[in-house]
């Protein structure tokens, strides 16, 4: 079916209630509609109904595809967001979910703030194993021009805790992708390990949280985390971060290292 003629009935009534639900609601309303919620639980779990009211109705009268409505959904909140200069911050969760409390999945955040990067990515995890969707995603993000910098752990440094594979394996194959470490002898306090756990687009959007890169980290075990989009906070950790590279606090790992 051609649905060419029926996209703009539903891109009307989301623009419409653009202004009433701001670039988090159309953001928080796009991934209901990605993950196929039933229209009852997303007007049940929303700020404001009578806004996504009809942008559903629309959605459901026209037959708009799920994947193109939560595209257009996502690119009016960026939309929104750069022209008002807002600051939105989404709960972000793995684990159980339910109808009642709107939070986003840590897999869905991660591969939206990879896929919104343009010109630079930053990723930092304790623990990686390789996934074909976030692989993927990194090499798209390549492949447009970005770049992309991944600051992991060792299995030196982190003193038995991790098993298996090098930590940096999950990511080596990506075409560059720069990997990063936080060398033993930068450590001052014993035992200290490289533990945090974020991803910061452009300077502009940053999630942080509890989720290592690995299935049970951001699919299956409970993991919490924000989603930031503008203000200070996601320019000040990609700031930070850089400076901890050009300091020297972080060293780039060779392929052959691993």
């Amino acid at each position: 079916m051609n649905h060419s003629m029926n996209i703009p009935a539903f891109e009307e009534a989301a623009s419409a209630a653009s202004s009433a639900l701001g670039g988090a609601g159309l953001r928080e309303l796009a991934t209901r509609v990605a993950e196929g919620w039933p229209e009852q639980a997303i007007l049940g779990s929303v700020r404001d109904r009578r806004a996504v009211a009809p942008v559903l109705a629309a959605l459901t009268a026209d037959a708009v595809p799920a994947i193109e409505a939560a595209a257009f959904l996502r690119g009016l909140a960026a939309g929104h967001a750069a022209a008002t200069g807002e600051v939105s911050v989404e709960t972000v969760w793995t684990g159980p979910s339910s109808h009642s409390v709107p939070v986003r999945s840590t897999a869905q955040a991660l591969l939206d703030v990879i896929a919104e990067a343009r010109t630079e990515l930053v990723l930092m995890t304790y623990s990686a194993k390789r996934r074909p969707d976030i692989r993927q995603a990194l090499a798209d993000a390549v492949a447009r021009g970005v770049s992309v910098s991944v600051v992991v752990e060792t299995l030196a440094g982190a003193g038995g805790a991790i098993s298996g594979t090098e930590p940096g394996q999950a990511f080596t194959g990506i075409g560059g992708v720069d990997l990063w470490h936080w060398p033993m002898g930068r450590r001052e306090g014993k035992g200290a390990k490289a533990h945090a756990k974020l991803a910061v687009a452009d300077r502009r959007a940053l999630l942080v949280s509890s989720a290592n890169l690995t299935q049970s980290g951001v699919s299956t075990n409970m993991e919490a985390g924000l989603l930031v989009r503008g203000g200070a906070a996601p320019r000040r950790v990609a700031e930070h971060v850089a400076e901890l590279r050009s300091r020297g606090v972080l060293e780039r790992i060779r392929v052959g290292d691993h």
